[in-house]
């Protein structure tokens, strides 16, 4: 009988999804053969980020996503800065970290790792799994390289990032969009298997792009229209649209010469505050911005974070990103 691993990876997100399909390529090479995926979604949001009644796999692995302590995990990587829920979460990985290195001893390999010098989880998994498994990451280079790209904001301008010509960006766009539960499950083993020039003209995603190429004109012309730069820092409200999967570098295509960019906008299940910060525009001293969302239950990197409130809290959601605002603003200023 097949084993039974379930993934759980970061969902709407093109290094989460990539993340899945290279850590399934991994195990199948390198562990075991047989086996059969259910890849499922995760994503932040106020309150539990688990179900532990899901990890009814026989392996259950988290990619790109918060560290879990439940027993039942037996895979994690990460690279967040924010990679741990709570202090005790934080302590329970450094002992896992100091039991496999005891086990290592006794020539068992090593199963959950974590790294924040990594700018996108792709890369790690393919790093590691390559050094300590002898995973042959070559047939997914492609995809490895533009995991770095998109997670790690290493586009040249800002415009070849909002004109998204290459198909992984078009992947990005409708992964980001997609309000199919059945979509993401269905791409991640064509990632894990072909080229992403052939998987945008796969028929699963084909038909998907021009609609949401239409839509994110749109979104362009909403934030020419929202989004308002001052000292430095842009901040843009656009709750009353269903747009949450915008593309992230318009503010900056709009505004190339400021630092900051604070977005709020609202999804069925979350009100949601984006912070990040401009890649072409980088000032001497720039602020933390994971430490920034940290302090109101988000988290992220150092130069992108985020903070999920429940739908029924967008006053408070507000609040934070004007506090927010005012801290980059006089940060700026200062």
């Amino acid at each position: 009988m097949a084993t039974r691993v379930r993934v759980f990876f970061h969902d709407k997100c093109f290094d989460g999804v990539s993340s899945a399909a290279v850590f399934s390529r991994f195990y199948r090479e390198r562990v075991r053969a047989d086996a059969e995926y259910v890849f499922t979604g995760l994503v932040h949001r106020a309150g539990a980020l688990f179900d532990e009644a899901q990890f009814d796999g026989q392996e259950n692995a988290i990619v790109d996503f918060k560290y879990s302590s439940s027993p039942r995990i037996t895979w994690w990587f990460d690279h967040h800065e924010s990679a741990f829920l709570t202090p005790a979460d934080a302590e329970h990985f450094r002992d896992e970290e100091r039991r496999q290195q005891r086990a290592q001893a006794q020539g068992e390999r090593p199963q959950k790792f974590y790294d924040p010098h990594f700018r996108s989880c792709t890369e790690f998994i393919a790093s590691v799994t390559e050094r300590v498994y002898g995973f042959d990451r070559t047939p997914l280079a492609d995809l490895i390289h533009w995991a770095d790209i998109i997670d790690g904001a290493l586009y040249p301008d800002a415009r070849t990032a909002v004109e998204m010509r290459e198909p992984a960006m078009k992947l990005t766009m409708v992964i980001e969009a997609t309000q199919d539960p059945t979509f993401v499950p269905r791409l991640i083993p064509l990632l894990a298997a072909k080229p992403l020039d052939q998987i945008i003209r796969d028929p699963l995603v084909a038909g998907l792009v021009s609609p949401l190429l239409e839509r994110h004109e749109q979104s362009l012309a909403l934030l020419r229209e929202r989004a308002e730069c001052r000292d430095g820092t842009i901040f843009f409200d656009i709750t009353d649209q269903p747009m949450e999967g915008y593309n992230k570098f318009i503010p900056y295509y709009l505004h190339p010469g400021c630092i900051y960019s604070i977005g709020l906008s609202k999804s069925s299940f979350r009100v949601k505050v984006s912070v990040g910060s401009n890649p072409w525009a980088r000032s001497d001293n720039m602020v933390n911005l994971a430490k920034i969302c940290e302090r109101y239950g988000g988290g992220g990197h150092a130069r992108v974070g985020a903070i999920s409130f429940d739908v029924s809290q967008g006053e408070a959601a507000r609040v934070a990103a004007k506090e927010i605002v005012a801290e980059l603003r006089a940060s700026v200023k200062g």
